[in-house]
């Protein structure tokens, strides 16, 4: 029998239910929402197995995929319920193999395989932490953002800081809808034109796969505007906290400048006249936000700063975000396009005090120690 790319077989699949499939309804944003998860799953698969042939997938590879996303969910990066999303959108990728008649039994429906998915009890220890940890950490980064004597480049990291545990703890936002998740193309961070401070809210992908518009408690919006006056981006496609690892930065400036027509050599040329950094906003390119785990670094820092632990722990983005359960609510986003305006009571908290009218037109660079990426 002739092999089956595994590619091919996901490009046949997404193709019949983006024209609709008579065994359900909604196939057309079935496939949408589909369509990057099976790409990643596929590109996995190369990358970690060397397998590309669609007769050659065992249920082993399926445990494997099984196990890699409960690592992520360990890590913080998934909640159980979207790695058994994940899961069961491969599953029933294969299922349609068999129905078709390419594959004989589906290696994802088997007992071994699933039962080394997540369970939804298993979230780190730092899910558990107390109210009162959560406010030590957050009034430790506060002091230390409001400390205004201090230099503005310092100053700039300690709001970011401070606008990052902010917006974790005050709102709804997933530590992967507001950074970037390395190994998902669709999960590049939230940039500040996905942030509307007149309606009170974020526009994030959330764990539907669709756009949700997330409220932004006042507690949360203003360290953030507090933090976006320092960091003054030149355009809206700016993330909210970008990385601070050179050479993620350099990658990207090469990689936009090569799309922009410069050659190798021109390009080598600017960065020899400029830190890469500078080169990205002298021509407004947006530098990759900062990932998960470089967040969670950033976390563990302020937790050792703090003195804040639980047997050797620290708390991590999903940590900090408290038990809203029906307290807060999210709403799939609506056409327009989210601004940055102001309404008239707001924009006083804005204003930088007379001390620190300066602003310094270097990008935060105080974690590059723990931004990775």
């Amino acid at each position: 029998m002739t092999e089956v790319a595994i590619t091919d077989a996901v490009d046949a699949y997404l193709q019949r239910k983006a024209v609709g499939d008579p065994d359900g309804s909604g196939a057309g944003a079935y496939a949408s929402n589909a369509e990057s998860i099976l790409r990643r799953w596929a590109d996995w698969l190369d990358r970690d197995h060397g397998l590309t042939s669609l007769f050659a997938l065992e249920v082993e590879h399926m445990r494997a995929y099984a196990e890699e996303l409960r690592r992520k969910t360990g890590r913080g990066e998934y909640t159980a319920s979207t790695a058994g999303t994940y899961y069961a959108v491969v599953r029933a990728f294969l299922s349609w193999c068999v129905r078709g008649g390419i594959l004989a039994d589906n290696p994802a429906a088997t007992d071994r395989a699933e039962a080394a998915l997540p369970t939804a009890d298993e979230r780190p220890a730092s899910d558990f932490w107390t109210a009162r940890q959560r406010r030590e950490l957050e009034r430790y980064v506060r002091e230390r953002a409001l400390d205004t004597g201090r230099s503005m480049h310092e100053r700039r990291g300690r709001l970011r800081e401070y606008a990052m545990v902010a917006v974790l703890a005050h709102s709804t936002v997933r530590g992967s809808e507001l950074f970037r998740v390395p190994d998902d193309d669709r999960r590049t961070g939230a940039t500040w034109d996905d942030v509307d401070f007149y309606t009170g809210t974020i526009r994030v992908l959330g764990k539907s796969q669709r756009l949700e518009d997330v409220p932004l408690p006042a507690r949360a919006r203003t360290p953030l505007r507090r933090y976006r006056v320092v960091l003054d981006p030149p355009s809206n496609d700016w993330p909210l906290f970008p990385t601070a690892h050179a050479p993620s930065i350099a990658g990207r400036v090469r990689s936009v400048l090569r799309d922009r027509g410069y050659d190798n050599e021109t390009i080598e040329s600017l960065l020899e006249d400029a830190t890469a950094t500078e080169l990205a906003r002298e021509r407004s390119i947006a530098p990759p936000a900062i990932t998960t785990e470089g967040a969670r670094s950033v976390l563990r820092r302020l937790c050792e700063g703090a003195g804040i632990d639980v047997d050797g722990d620290y708390l991590t983005p999903r940590g900090v975000r408290r038990d809203r359960s029906g307290a807060s609510y999210r709403q799939e986003a609506t056409e327009s396009k989210p601004t940055l305006r102001a309404s008239v009571l707001e924009q006083s908290i804005v204003v930088p005090d007379s001390r620190s009218t300066v602003v310094d037109a270097e990008p935060v660079e105080g974690d590059e120690s723990t931004d990775t990426d």
